[in-house]
């Protein structure tokens, strides 16, 4: 590996420390060789939802903002053709060469980023769900060629859990999201408990919507765990913990009664190390 390809892996290494901790504690449970595929699909993903959550780039500079996202999609080609303009991108180029992610996984990607240009909410859960496609569901498929699935049945489950991860997002996410002009909680709901989050206040409608919300996502990672056995032991050991990890931000979200406008519900950085840790211990004691 050249320096500046191993110089490209250490720095989405570093952007999945940084800003994706349960990814980064679920891919330690990898071999190196998939854990850097794993970085470089988070800061891919990262980069491009960077752009599109830049402050104001959706309120007041949203033609700057397409402009910078069709750059990055066009470098991202760029190097996908052999002309990558940085070390990152030449990582991640790497990655999708070595492990057969398929490019129009790429491209459903960006076009659901480009959606986040002009669409500040939606009206129904299948409206939600058509734009999770591309934003949500889509990463589980990049991330099964890196985890080399041992059945083809392992599709369904990975998309699920995509859907699942990205819900939570959502849902930890609805103060921080009010700041950008969206709300990622669909319309009907809010209208059907009474609940308005433009109001930003813990009343017992939005403690009724985001209880009906926190039940649907859970129902989203059931339907993620049979594809957790579908894996071989150290993928399954990494997405299990990922899964983990991230569906007790819904209990957090629950511990502070259904406030999600003034802070995040997180997952402390040492319970993601101890939890990442113990499956480790657990799951070569079970392998031997």
């Amino acid at each position: 590996m050249s320096d500046d390809l191993a110089e490209g892996y250490a720095q989405c290494a570093r952007l999945t420390r940084a800003h994706g901790t349960t990814y980064y504690w679920g891919a330690a449970l990898l071999p190196s060789p998939q854990r850097r595929h794993v970085h470089a699909i988070y800061a891919l993903c990262r980069l491009a939802d960077d752009i599109v959550d830049a402050d104001g780039a959706t309120l007041v500079e949203v033609g700057r903002t397409a402009r910078e996202l069709a750059a990055f999609r066009a470098s991202f080609a760029a190097a996908l053709a052999g002309r990558p303009p940085d070390p990152v991108l030449a990582a991640i180029a790497r990655t999708v060469q070595e492990t057969g992610i398929q490019r129009e996984c790429f491209d459903r990607f960006f076009d659901a980023m480009e959606l986040d240009l002009t669409v500040t909410g939606y009206d129904t859960w299948p409206a939600l769900c058509g734009y999770m496609e591309g934003s949500a569901a889509v990463i589980g498929e990049m991330m099964l060629p890196v985890l080399r699935p041992l059945s083809a049945e392992a599709l369904e489950p990975a998309r699920a859990l995509g859907f699942a991860f990205q819900l939570t997002n959502f849902l930890r996410d609805v103060g921080e999201d009010l700041d950008r002009g969206r709300v990622y909680v669909p319309a009907d709901d809010l209208a059907r408990f009474g609940a308005d989050p433009w109001r930003r206040a813990v009343d017992d409608a939005w403690r009724h919507v985001m209880a009906f919300e926190i039940a649907r996502n859970r129902e989203l990672y059931a339907r993620a765990e049979p594809g957790v056995a579908m894996l071989p032991p150290a993928s399954a050991r990494c997405v299990g913990t990922a899964l983990e990890l991230y569906a007790r931000i819904l209990g957090r979200i629950e511990a502070r009664d259904y406030d999600v406008f003034s802070g995040r519900a997180r997952v402390p950085t040492w319970r993601k190390v101890v939890t990442a840790a113990s499956v480790l211990v657990a799951g070569t004691r079970r392998i031997g």
